[in-house]
């Protein structure tokens, strides 16, 4: 008897040409991902809220919204508490290749942005990358030297020592912890933390990260390390 395959994700292929749904359709398939096709706007945002997908690949030319309004929808926190999952990753794929096009795909919440024609194996790539970071997201115990994190009970611990962190304190050492040494850029932390699409809040973000450096370490600051121009990453010891 041929043992049950386990499938490795959910995945929402949100494409309007229906030659290249089915390719894709297909290929993840074969590659043991869960697919459900999307040939438009309102498919995407409902099996986005219904299906609870780890993933969504998402082209920009659609025949009833744009794109973009899609990923907007997904990821303003406003109107999206309840209905769509945070750490659902989002990849754009576009024919719009942009140096424009693609800022502004991440600036409204897209994890990475593809351009047309692409290659399989490079999707393949990019899609096990975004699953492997929010994989990290929801991992409920993380250690990262000295530092424990308990996501389920939102405690820190430095060796023995209890930390008490605000609530965005918490999130962004989260957000740091998910791959420690990585710089996470300053856009990445204030999408993913305050839900900004912008660099006007930079201040919030030193602020918070300045507190969370002093309140792991009070002596040294060892921890959170500002990599100047770029953004922060956290090193333990």
């Amino acid at each position: 008897m041929i043992p049950e395959t386990k499938q490795i994700a959910k995945l929402v292929i949100c494409e309007d040409d229906r030659a290249t749904l089915d390719l894709l359709c297909d290929h993840l398939t074969a590659d043991r991902f869960e697919v459900l096709a999307a040939p438009t706007a309102a498919d995407a945002l409902r099996h986005c809220q219904f299906a609870q997908p780890d993933l969504l690949l998402l082209d920009l030319g659609l025949p009833d919204a744009s794109g973009l309004d899609v990923l907007r929808e997904i990821r303003e926190p406003d109107r999206s508490v309840g209905r769509f999952d945070p750490r659902m990753g989002v990849i754009v794929l576009s024919g719009r290749g942009t140096e424009r096009d693609r800022v502004r795909g991440l600036e409204q919440g897209a994890d990475d942005y593809v351009v047309k024609p692409y290659a399989y194996g490079e999707l393949l790539a990019r899609i096990g990358a975004v699953l492997r970071r929010r994989v990290g997201d929801r991992e409920t115990l993380v250690r990262v030297g000295e530092i424990a994190i308990n996501r389920a009970e939102r405690s820190v611990k430095v060796k023995d020592r209890a930390i008490e962190l605000s609530s965005k304190e918490f999130a962004l050492l989260g957000a740091l912890a998910v791959e420690p040494t990585r710089v996470y850029s300053k856009e990445e932390l204030l999408r993913d933390v305050w839900g900004y699409r912008s660099l006007g809040h930079t201040r919030t973000l030193e602020a918070h990260a300045s507190r969370l450096r002093r309140k792991l370490d009070p002596d040294e600051g060892r921890f959170v390390v500002n990599c100047w121009g770029v953004g922060y990453r956290l090193v333990g010891p």
